[in-house]
């Protein structure tokens, strides 16, 4: 199994993805305790306070890990907007400050309730007797109370851990890296070598993490200060082991952005190759949302990305009318300059959402167009990705068809053609440039009303590269070069189980391709 390539070039990120992973789950961690155990002291004798305390921490809780990390995004960046704009002041609300913000609050339920348990299970006649010999509130607090409590409240420190630990796996999407980027890039390019190997890491980390907490714990519980000496040299050790390698890693270079599917893993890699060929340090930053890519490079978190033509006219400039294709591009292009975005130029090919269904139940219907399959909608079903029933694309499709399917699933990309090809689900919102559709003989139903846009594939620079020479000499030989059924082949490629299909080999097949035309 070792000798399969995946797995050296799995270990090739761990020094990367393991300490990010380390860094914002420290700093959350440190965070919650900052703010949760002062709060536990202030409200462990008021009953009201300690239930609306506990309460509120108990409600994060309930908030789906995913939500709470991609909802402090749009806050933090509305935030960065009005401190610039009032202070002049800016941060970067891409990336770690939202994943330590959100993790922090993740973390507060366990240290609050067992910071409250603690204090409160004290013997009152150990308190007494405190005052008794004349200590002063805060004297006992700092020299009896926090003492005895410790122990408890150590116990809730290991939960916390474990759950920050856990959590930030879900980062991925906002930016930060972490061992989340293993499991998010596995799923999309069906790198099972990848999602073990994040899965193993973060659960090892975690262990590791809470065995030493444990250990702390018990020499607290024992008054032993070897064991609770030797749980703190292995945390400190844990952690420089982890911090010091990525630490020593230039930040400097072009980031290249990508999203959430293989065919963008694949771009991303193959424009880091060629920044790499001319000279220029590059890395990729992939498993981006929509919305937050966009943003990443509008803010100059990332310096360059692909989008497609059609997502930035109905997402970013709200347009629902349909116009030609170089019209749609110009007026794409003047309204991304005034952001100061450069759209550098069309890769060659487009990737459109189509809908899809399998051939021969399409024949048997009657079924060659969207219009045709709208009469028969209602005993069919329907799936798609995660961002494509809240896109402005399908409202366009609902209103200019009328479609009213039976039911509506969202699934990982991959997975829905399967799913189609199967039977388990009648109609999917595929991918106009991706090679499963012929591989499982499926069909794209045509678009009479064209009431989905043109979506080439399109390069956008980040502000702060409007005027980068070097970097527009270095990404112009991909312009034009790369054709729909070159792309189509590339993305089943990527989407094979073997050493070949990683988005790195992918990548290097597609330059062999095109790089001579």
């Amino acid at each position: 199994m070792m000798a399969d390539p995946r797995w050296g070039e799995a270990l090739s990120h761990l020094p990367d993805y393991l300490g990010n992973h380390v860094r914002v789950s420290l700093a959350a961690l440190a965070l919650g305790l900052i703010v949760s155990l002062p709060l536990a002291i202030i409200t462990r004798n008021r009953p009201a306070s300690r239930g609306l305390l506990l309460a509120l921490a108990s409600i994060v809780q309930t908030v789906p890990g995913l939500a709470l990390l991609a909802l402090f995004y749009p806050l933090l960046l509305l935030a960065a907007s009005v401190a610039l704009k009032w202070f002049g002041v800016s941060f970067s609300a891409f990336g770690f400050l939202p994943a330590m913000l959100a993790l922090a609050l993740y973390s507060m339920l366990p240290v609050l309730r067992n910071g409250i348990t603690g204090l409160n299970g004290i013997d009152p006649a150990l308190i007494e007797a405190a005052k008794g010999v004349g200590m002063t509130a805060r004297q006992s607090l700092v020299m009896v109370e926090l003492p005895l409590a410790l122990p408890v409240m150590m116990a809730g420190i290991r939960t916390a851990a474990v759950w920050v630990i856990g959590t930030a796996t879900l980062s991925t999407p906002i930016g930060q890296t972490s061992l989340g980027n293993y499991i998010f890039a596995g799923l999309q390019t069906q790198n099972w070598v990848f999602v073990l190997f994040g899965c193993f890491a973060s659960a090892l980390l975690a262990l590791a993490v809470d065995q030493l907490l444990g250990l702390i714990e018990t020499g607290l519980r024992r008054r032993s200060r070897l064991r609770t000496g030797l749980g703190a040299a292995g945390i400190f050790a844990l952690v420089a082991a982890t911090l010091v390698p990525s630490m020593g890693r230039s930040s400097s270079g072009y980031v290249v952005g990508a999203k959430t599917f293989a065919e963008q893993y694949v771009l991303s890699s193959l424009i880091r190759d060629r920044l790499q060929a001319a000279g220029l340090s590059a890395t990729a930053r992939s498993g981006l949302g929509s919305s937050v890519i966009f943003e990443a490079l509008k803010a100059g978190d990332i310096d360059l990305y692909v989008d497609y033509s059609g997502t930035l006219w109905a997402n970013q400039l709200r347009r629902t009318d349909i116009k030609p294709r170089a019209e749609l591009l110009a007026e794409l292009k003047a309204a991304l300059a005034r952001d100061n975005i450069t759209l550098l130029g069309e890769l060659g090919f487009e990737n459109a959402y189509a809908l899809v269904m399998p051939r021969k139940r399409a024949e048997a219907l009657g079924i060659r167009t969207i219009a045709d399959l709208a009469a028969h909608t209602s005993t069919l079903s329907i799936a798609g990705d995660y961002e494509f029933f809240s896109r402005p694309e399908w409202a366009a499709l609902q209103k200019a068809y009328g479609l009213q399917f039976r039911a509506q699933r969202q699934m990982q990309p991959d997975f829905m053609y399967a799913a189609v090809a199967s039977g388990e689900v009648d109609v999917i919102a595929g991918y106009t440039s991706d090679g499963l559709i012929a591989k499982y003989d499926l069909v794209a139903l045509d678009d009479p009303k064209q009431a989905i846009p043109p979506y080439d594939a399109i390069l956008l620079l980040a502000p702060k590269r409007a005027g980068d020479e070097r970097l527009q000499s270095a990404l112009k030989p991909l312009l034009g070069k790369i054709d729909i059924t070159t792309m189509r082949e590339a993305n089943l490629r990527a989407a094979g189980n073997d050493a070949n299909s990683s988005p790195d080999a992918v990548a290097k097949w597609l330059w062999e391709k095109v790089g001579g035309r």
